[in-house]
């Protein structure tokens, strides 16, 4: 086993290690057009650095060793002491990693705000985004750019959700709906007064009895939605189940355009009170 090297020591290695990376350009007899032909031909070479592995030193950092060496010779070429222990102690960078883990899409401002409101202290954003870069959980991936889609023919796909409606005598009713992705038809609508997946299935069943079988049905992931018998039913029936992922309501626009024309022209104007906001133009289906 070698011997280990001392603070002292390393400081003097590392200081040979830059002298001659910029001897050649201590030559006094050069001129200051030469020196800098020199200095730039130094920048671009790639060489052993003194921890291992290859670097380059780029033309600033060897003008400032320059400066350094006229300054003070070898001795001014050492690298300055610095604190080798983080000033943040490792609990508290744990405990930024761990909020960031539990919710990735937390900033690093939301973390200190916890971290403050918790702990009563936080470190800084730029600790925290420094330490996160550093266990690789400040890697977003870029975002998804989606395009405009629509199915090839009638029957394809339909798209497939339910509407909260107003109170009938006391009770509250829901809308099924079924819209065929390609001819933005509905296929199947059905009122009840039950948001639960048997009056779904009534009103797909009244779908498939009008208008044939689709080759697939595109639903989100309510509880309504999500059922061992209708999916089931559409294995049988060789029909596609797909379910859109949580937070990702892509390619459901037709069926929620429908559903906001619906709440304008027949639901908004007799029910009493304030109705939920709607989307300004949806006051029918999109043409095409």
């Amino acid at each position: 086993m070698g011997v280990a090297e001392t603070r002292s020591e390393r400081a003097d290695r590392v200081a040979m290690w830059r002298w001659g990376v910029i001897r050649d350009a201590i030559d006094p007899e050069l001129t200051a057009k030469q020196r800098g032909q020199v200095v730039r031909a130094l920048a671009a070479q790639a060489r052993p650095g003194p921890a291992g592995g290859v670097v380059t030193v780029s033309r600033e950092t060897i003008d400032r060793w320059l400066r350094a060496w006229r300054a003070g010779g070898l001795m001014a070429l050492r690298p300055s002491g610095r604190q080798s222990s983080p000033r943040t102690p490792s609990e508290v960078l744990d405990m930024a990693a761990a909020l960031k883990k539990e919710r990735p899409e937390r900033t690093a401002a939301q973390v200190r705000r916890i971290m403050a409101r918790v702990a009563g202290d936080a470190p800084s954003e730029s600790t925290i985004l420094r330490h996160w870069r550093r266990l690789g959980l400040n890697t977003a991936p870029p975002p998804q750019v989606c395009g405009r889609f629509q199915a090839n023919f009638n029957n394809e796909l339909w798209v497939g959700d339910a509407l909260h409606g107003p109170k009938i005598a006391g009770r509250k009713v829901y809308l099924f709906s079924f819209v065929d992705d390609h001819s933005r038809y509905v296929v199947g609508a059905r009122w009840a007064y039950s948001e639960d997946h048997a009056r779904l299935a009534i009103a797909f069943r009244a779908a498939l009895a009008a208008n044939g079988l689709p080759g697939a049905v595109y639903l989100d992931n309510g509880s309504a939605m999500v059922d061992k018998a209708l999916e089931r039913a559409c294995a049988r029936l060789g029909i596609r189940l797909v379910h859109s992922a949580p937070g990702r309501p892509q390619g459901r626009g037709k069926i929620e355009r429908h559903l906001c024309a619906t709440r304008r022209m027949a639901i908004s104007p007799v029910q009493r009170g304030p109705t939920r906001k709607e989307v300004g133009g949806s006051d029918g289906l999109p043409d095409g």
